[in-house]
């Protein structure tokens, strides 16, 4: 049932949350994340010094990849990403006010949701796709029937406690892409272990797409 919706074209809908990274990693990490095939990537906004490291990895790598910000939880937040260059607004929480100035900014809006209430709440908001988090909570049959109220073209998210062996389940009920935080990068972690775990997810990633 494998939802192909992609807002995020051309590139995977799989969101890289560097939730902790710092400006000194921001060109060496994304490089090996786009490397592998990671090509949007989120940096939330209780990270050090979040816009030095969106900016320097928007100067650093163009338009070969998307670059944003989660945690976005007001109007000004959003306007200093657009400020520097960053395409994509992650909220963990639905913020019609975020909502709107992401839209007028032209940027990509994901706020979190998990009811059908906050959902249609942020699709009337004019929110691009829909953040489910935290996934581990909601779980696939639980979206399944969220889902089947929700337009059929809506842009669907699984965020938090989603690792690669749920991959398959997930795409099972339709779900549109994933969030992927610390089973993909922690605050600390060597670079060979990022690159690692990026090859692993995509290449987990790609074979699921396969079956469909």
């Amino acid at each position: 049932m494998f939802n192909k919706i992609n807002v995020l074209n051309p590139w995977r809908p799989i969101i890289a949350i560097l939730r902790g990274i710092t400006p000194l990693e921001a060109e060496s990490v994304s490089d090996v994340l786009i490397e592998a095939g990671i090509n949007i990537i989120e940096v939330p906004l209780n990270s050090p010094e979040p816009y030095e490291t969106i900016s320097r990895m928007v100067k650093f790598h163009g338009d070969s990849a998307l670059f944003g910000a989660g945690t976005v939880l007001n109007e000004i937040e959003v306007s200093r990403i657009s400020d520097i260059g960053g395409k994509i607004i992650v909220s963990p929480n639905t913020n019609d006010k975020v909502i709107n100035k992401t839209k007028e900014l032209n940027l990509l809006s994901f706020p979190g949701v998990f009811t059908a209430s906050e959902s249609f709440q942020a699709l009337n908001s004019g929110a691009d796709g829909l953040k489910f988090f935290p996934a581990s909570q909601l779980m696939p049959n639980n979206f399944k029937s969220l889902s089947s109220v929700l337009p059929i073209n809506t842009f669907s998210l699984a965020v938090g406690g989603v690792d690669v062996p749920n991959f398959k389940e997930w795409l099972d009920v339709g779900i549109s892409g994933f969030g992927l935080g610390s089973n993909l990068y922690k605050q600390g972690m060597m670079l060979d272990e990022v690159k690692e775990n990026a090859e692993l997810i995509v290449k987990s990633y790609d074979n699921a797409i396969l079956e469909y």
